[in-house]
């Protein structure tokens, strides 16, 4: 019998994801250092800029590179140079066909979980970009659902919990973001397992809260086959 549905996060859970952002907001400083702003003022207005295109464009590889555009020319101002443009545009399309890191020890982990539990994969972004991810990881078989989310926020997962008949006190989500992942799961009544990552993005930092279900904190996803 299938005890729990386990709600399993993808980008820097499953597989690496912000480590290959990241090293292009590194190389993206780089470039606009010449222009004579401390790398601090760069990645300050960068995320500012992620935060209104999110808003208005969502998450994905597409939405980023038109938030380093945006800042490379607000910042270069007179200084721009269609060769470094060229250059940040090419970079970002390397980022989008980057094939999916699978984390270590994550196969044989899922394989493990399937045959005691119903797996439901949850992931935000851009739908077609994450389609393609989770297909080229080859791990969709593990899952019932694939669920592609604009965001994850606490209406998503009543949705979600609605949808799929999900009796609280036994579902689990389970990833490395406090921000989408723990919080709103735990504040609509869910349980939480926390994987934290180093590279976990940014503007997805905030403090861990508690509610009402469980929570657990884990170093490592292969770590789930003690407790489930």
């Amino acid at each position: 019998m299938r005890r729990h549905t386990l709600l399993i996060d993808a980008d820097d859970t499953l597989w690496e994801n912000n480590v290959f952002f990241e090293k292009l907001i590194e190389d993206f400083i780089s470039f606009v250092e010449p222009c004579g702003y401390p790398r601090a003022f760069i990645r300050h207005v960068l995320n500012e800029t992620e935060r209104k295109n999110i808003r208005q464009h969502g998450y994905g590889v597409r939405s980023f590179g038109r938030s380093l555009e945006e800042t490379y020319l607000q910042l270069a101002g007179e200084k721009v140079q269609h060769e470094t443009l060229a250059r940040i545009h090419g970079r970002v399309v390397d980022l989008e066909r980057t094939p999916p890191q699978i984390m270590d020890g994550v196969p044989d982990t899922l394989a493990y979980l399937v045959q005691k539990h119903r797996l439901i994969l949850f992931t935000k972004g851009e739908p077609a970009e994450q389609a393609a991810k989770v297909q080229r990881s080859g791990l969709q078989g593990f899952f019932e659902a694939i669920e592609i989310v604009p965001e994850k926020d606490q209406a998503t997962y009543h949705g979600l919990v609605h949808k799929h008949k999900i009796v609280k006190t036994q579902g689990w989500m389970i990833g490395n973001s406090p921000r989408s992942d723990i919080n709103p799961a735990v504040r609509v009544g869910l349980n939480a397992v926390y994987i934290p990552h180093a590279n976990t993005w940014e503007l997805e930092h905030e403090p861990v809260v508690s509610g009402s279900g469980k929570l657990m904190i884990l170093p490592a996803f292969r770590e789930l086959r003690t407790h489930f």
